[in-house]
């Protein structure tokens, strides 16, 4: 009778912590879609902690995926329960993509989407009791880059607009960026991200625009980098140059580079050394007041 009941209270309390919400980021597919090559619109998926504080902190994750596809599981859900797990709530955001014969979407369409998304929470976060000045975004690879370009091109609520959500600021609060794609500079651009984000033939005033260690400035929220040294695909001079920036304007970082790993750790749950950054992140989040 025990075991029935103990199952039962289990099962009862799966979707306190598995259960979501999708929002969609537009109200209208007109004009953001492309036919053909769209599964659908862009959406967010809101993943609630079972912290009951009216003041929580909230992060939206990007996936990696070379602005190609996305890493949905390991890179968006897996962190996402993860965050939950401490308290956090955490959003998945799943944008707008490209593919080798150039027929998705490029910039600013993944930006569009990203501080589209920051301001939807940050505009009902007293509905999900988040704290509005609490809300960050993470992203990995091709995922951080996006992320950091929110950290670095936002915009600041314009109380005239005619559209509610434009009245919102979209700065996020901090940023957790992990091996993440930054220059688009051919040096060490990871180039099938510039591709597809850019086109085969970008102008040089875009590739300079989106390279975000250039973009950093004092207004720059603080930022958690985690990569390893022997990241083949994003090269690590791509967090070396990001943080390298950072602290140039005196911007709180912390950079975490493992010796192992190489790219796509994800959470690295069978690793027990790379597996220690998610806890560190959180760590960090609480020295900062986010937690």
């Amino acid at each position: 009778m025990r075991s029935l009941l103990t199952a039962f209270l289990l099962m009862a309390s799966l979707p306190m912590v598995f259960s979501q919400e999708r929002i969609s980021i537009y109200p209208s597919e007109q004009g953001i879609v492309i036919k053909g090559f769209d599964d659908s619109a862009p959406y967010m998926d809101y993943y609630p902690s079972g912290n009951t504080s009216p003041s929580k902190t909230a992060v939206l994750i990007c996936p990696g995926g070379g602005y190609a596809h996305l890493a949905w599981d390991k890179e968006g859900v897996v962190p996402a329960r993860f965050f939950n797990e401490n308290g956090i709530d955490a959003f998945v955001l799943k944008y707008r993509l490209n593919n080798g014969k150039q027929e998705g979407h490029r910039y600013p369409d993944q930006y569009n989407d990203v501080t589209r998304a920051l301001r939807i929470i940050r505009s009902r976060a007293a509905d999900w009791k988040i704290d509005p000045a609490k809300i960050g975004v993470m992203g990995f690879s091709a995922g951080g880059h996006l992320a950091s370009t929110a950290a670095t091109i936002f915009q600041k609520g314009d109380p005239a607009a005619n559209d509610p959500l434009l009245r919102v600021d979209s700065r996020p609060s901090f940023a957790i960026l992990i091996y993440p794609v930054i220059t688009m500079d051919t040096s060490f651009a990871h180039r099938g991200s510039r591709d597809m984000l850019l086109g085969k033939h970008p102008d040089e005033a875009l590739v300079n625009a989106l390279s975000t260690e250039k973009r950093v400035s004092a207004e720059t929220p603080p930022v958690f980098l985690a990569l390893a040294d022997d990241d083949k695909t994003v090269p690590p001079m791509n967090s070396v140059s990001f943080y390298t920036a950072l602290k140039k304007y005196k911007i709180p970082a912390s950079m975490l580079i493992y010796d192992h790993g190489g790219h796509g750790f994800g959470t690295a749950p069978t690793d027990p050394v790379l597996n220690k950054w998610p806890g560190l992140c959180v760590e960090w989040l609480k020295r900062l007041g986010f937690r």
